[in-house]
C-alpha cells in the first residue's frame, strides 16, 4: 500500500491516499494495531462507528482481517453515532440493521457489547435514553477510536449546521440537504425521516483518536471548508481542528480543493513538474482573464508564481509551452483514422450517452465499430408508475393481437398487488425488478440506435454486485471481473472508455471502475490481446478540470442535438430521475449540455481554438 501523504499547511492533520480502498486499509490497520495491543494487555477497545457508504470499505477490510489474519474483536465494545427516528430496527433503512448486515454479523463482537441509538423509543423516552447512552460510553472507559464520515453540510454524526460545540447525545431535526442525500437509500426524499438520534459534537470530541474519512469529488468542497476554514457551528466537522489527535483521511478526489493540492505554490516551495506547471498556468490564465499566450511577468508575480517565473520563465515561454500542450488535447479523430473496435463501458444504461454521447456519434460517423457494455441493469432507478405502465401496455398488446393474454394476466395481477401493498422505501419483488430492468434495456437500445449503434453491438452484463435490489451494493464478484476479461478478449478493442466519475450517489460508478481496472491489469499481464488505451469520461455529476484534460473531442451544434435526443430515449430518467444526485435538480441532458458548452468556453478563454462544445477525457494510468 502506498505510504500515506500528510499535507502541509493544514489546520488539521490530513492524509491523502490515491484511492478510497487504500484509505480504508490505512484506517483498518490503525484499528488493528490498537485492538491487538489492548487485547495483549487484557483490555477492551472502544470503537465509535459510523454508517453510510464511506466506511463500507473499512468494515470489509476489518472483516477480512478477522477471517484471514486472526483479528480478534471479542473484547471490542462499539457505540454507533446515530440512528433515524422513528424507525423499526428491522427496517431495511435502519442503521441497526445496516450495521449488523454490513459488519457485526461477520465478526466476533459480542452482542452485549454493541450499542446503537434506538429508533423505536417513545418520544418521551428519548431524553433518558440519550443520557444513559452517554453514561455507557463513560463507563466503558471512553471511545478509543472514533470513525467519522462527513456530510455535504459538514456534519459529523447528525450534528447539522448550528450544533454547538458542547452538544451531547440527543434528538435532532435533519437538514434538508442531508435528507436529499439520503433520498436514494429511501427511494425518495419523502420517505426520509425528519428526525434522528445522534451523539453530539462534545461526545465525538471526547474520543482519544478520531479518523474522519471522505471519498469522492462530491466531498471536496465541504472537506476544504472543514480543514482550512476556522472552526464554526456552521460546519461541525471543523471543530475537529481543536481535537488533540484527529486525522482526515482522504482519497485524491476528496482532497482536490485543498490549497496544498489545488494551488501548492501558495503554501510553500513546490516541485515544478509538467503537471504542476500546467495546473498553475491554466489557473493563472483563467484568474487573470488572459489567454495563455497573453500572460506577462507581472501576471505571474501578482498570483504567487514568483518561483515558477524564476525557474521556467520568462512568461512568454511558459505560456506558449502550456498553450501547445493544451492544443494537442483537441482530437478531431479520437480513435485515429484507421477503423477500429471501440468499447464503451456504461455503469448504468444511460451513462454512455450522457457523458460521451457526442464522442460516440463522432466515432460511429468515422467508421469505427463502437460497442457499449451496460454493466448493470439500473433497475432500482425506475419509478413504480413506469413499471405499471409497461405491464399494462403488454397486457393490452397481447389482447389487441391475441398473443395468449392468459399468460400475461397473472403476471399483471401479481405486479399490481405487490405495488398496491408496497411500503415506502420497500425493495421490489423479483418480477418488478425484471420489468424495470427490461424498461432500462429497451431505452438503452433506443439511445444507442440514435447514436448509430445497432443492437448487436450492445452488451448487457448485469454484473452480480449490483443485483441486491437495493441502493447498497455487494462487493465486486470474482465472476464480474471474469466476465469483463472475457469481453475484452472477444472484442480486442483499440480503446475502452470508462466512467471516471466517482460521485454517483450509490457507488456503482466506483465499483464498476474498480472491476474494469482489475480486468485491464490481468489482461495486460497475460498479453492475451493487443495493447489498448483506457480513457476516463465524466459528465453526469462532475467534469474534468481544464488542466487535467488529455483529450478534448469537439462537438458541433448538430451533434450535441443528436446527443440530447439519445439521452431523451431514456424516458424513465426524463423530467425527474429517481436518483439525481445531490442538490443539482437539472435533468441529466441539461447537465451534459451545460458542461460540454462550459468546457468549450474555458478552452476559448485560454486562447485555444473555439468550438461550440467539447467532451473531455483523461487517460487512466496505473
Amino acid at each position: 500500500m502506498p505510504a500515506p501523504h500528510y499535507l502541509p499547511h493544514t489546520r488539521i492533520p490530513t492524509l491523502v491516499l490515491p484511492v478510497s480502498g487504500a484509505a480504508a486499509k490505512f484506517v483498518a490497520r490503525e484499528i488493528d494495531k490498537t485492538v491487538r495491543a489492548r487485547n495483549a494487555a487484557g483490555k477492551s477497545t472502544v470503537l465509535g462507528l459510523a454508517t453510510g457508504s464511506t466506511p463500507v470499505g473499512l468494515y470489509r477490510e476489518l472483516i477480512r482481517m478477522h477471517k484471514e489474519e486472526g483479528l480478534d474483536l471479542a473484547r471490542v465494545i462499539t457505540f454507533n453515532l446515530d440512528e433515524y427516528y422513528p424507525l423499526p430496527k428491522e427496517d431495511p433503512h435502519s442503521y441497526f440493521r445496516w450495521m449488523h448486515e454490513t459488519f457485526f454479523n461477520h465478526v466476533n463482537i459480542k452482542w452485549e457489547n454493541i450499542h446503537i441509538p434506538d429508533g423505536t423509543l417513545r418520544l418521551d423516552e428519548v431524553d433518558d435514553f440519550c443520557a444513559v447512552y452517554e453514561r455507557k460510553i463513560k463507563d466503558a472507559g471512553g471511545v478509543d477510536i472514533q470513525i467519522l464520515g462527513i456530510g455535504r453540510t459538514g456534519h459529523i454524526g447528525f450534528n447539522e449546521p448550528g450544533s454547538p460545540r458542547n452538544s451531547r447525545t440527543r434528538m435532532v431535526t435533519l437538514d434538508s440537504i442531508t435528507r436529499q442525500d439520503a433520498a436514494a437509500g429511501f427511494f425518495g426524499e419523502q420517505n426520509v425521516p425528519n428526525l434522528a438520534i445522534t451523539m453530539g459534537v462534545a461526545s465525538i470530541m471526547d474520543a482519544r483518536k478520531v479518523f474522519l474519512m471522505a471519498f469522492g469529488e462530491h466531498k471536496a468542497a465541504i472537506t476544504y471548508k472543514a480543514i482550512e476554514a476556522p472552526p464554526t457551528e456552521a460546519i461541525t466537522a471543523s471543530f475537529l481542528q481543536e481535537h488533540p489527535d484527529a486525522v482526515f483521511v482522504l482519497d485524491q478526489a476528496a482532497a482536490a480543493e485543498l490549497t496544498a493540492i489545488k494551488r501548492p505554490w501558495e503554501v510553500g516551495p513546490c516541485e515544478w513538474t509538467p503537471e504542476t506547471v500546467r495546473r498553475a498556468v491554466v489557473h493563472l490564465s483563467l484568474a487573470s482573464r488572459k489567454g495563455l499566450q497573453k500572460l506577462n511577468d507581472d501576471d505571474f508575480r501578482d498570483h504567487h508564481l514568483y518561483d515558477l517565473l524564476r525557474e521556467k520563465g520568462p512568461a512568454e515561454r511558459i505560456g506558449e509551452e502550456v498553450f501547445h500542450d493544451r492544443i494537442q488535447t483537441i482530437q478531431l479523430y479520437p480513435a485515429g483514422k484507421e477503423k477500429r473496435n471501440i468499447l464503451v463501458f456504461s455503469p448504468h444504461p444511460d451513462d454512455d450517452v450522457i457523458s460521451m454521447g457526442g464522442t460516440i456519434i463522432r466515432l460511429v460517423e468515422q467508421g469505427h465499430s463502437v460497442h457499449v457494455a451496460y454493466m448493470t441493469s439500473g433497475n432500482i432507478a425506475v419509478f413504480d408508475h413506469d413499471a405499471r405502465r409497461f405491464i399494462d401496455y403488454v397486457d393490452e398488446f397481447s389482447r389487441m393481437f391475441n398473443v395468449d393474454p392468459a399468460q400475461v394476466g397473472p403476471v399483471k395481477r401479481r405486479v399490481d398487488e405487490f405495488l398496491d401493498s408496497k411500503k415506502p422505501g420497500e425493495g421490489d419483488s423479483e418480477e418488478v425488478l425484471k420489468i424495470k430492468s427490461l424498461i432500462r434495456a429497451t431505452e438503452a437500445r433506443a439511445a444507442a440506435l440514435a447514436c448509430g449503434i445497432p443492437p448487436q453491438q450492445l452488451e448487457f452484463m448485469n454484473l452480480r454486485f449490483y443485483q441486491t435490489g437495493t441502493v447498497a451494493k455487494d462487493p465486486i464478484h470474482p465472476k464480474d471481473v471474469d466476465d469483463i476479461i472475457a469481453l475484452l478478449t472477444r472484442l480486442k478493442p483499440a480503446q475502452i472508455y470508462v466512467a471516471g466519475e466517482m460521485s454517483d450517489p450509490h457507488g456503482t460508478h466506483r465499483l464498476c471502475a474498480e472491476a474494469i481496472f482489475e480486468s485491464v491489469r490481468r489482461t495486460r499481464a497475460t498479453n492475451a490481446i493487443p495493447p489498448f488505451d483506457v480513457w476516463l469520461y465524466r459528465g453526469a455529476w462532475e467534469e474534468w478540470e481544464p488542466h487535467e484534460i488529455e483529450m478534448a473531442v469537439p462537438v458541433s451544434p448538430e451533434t450535441l442535438e443528436k446527443k440530447k435526443q439519445a439521452i431523451f430515449r431514456h424516458q424513465s430518467q426524463k423530467d425527474r430521475a429517481m436518483f439525481p444526485g445531490g442538490s443539482d435538480r437539472r435533468e441529466f441532458w441539461q447537465r451534459a449540455e451545460d458542461r460540454n458548452l462550459a468546457t468549450a468556453r474555458t478552452y476559448d478563454f485560454l486562447g485555444l481554438p473555439e468550438y461550440y462544445a467539447l467532451e473531455a477525457f483523461v487517460k487512466w494510468k496505473e
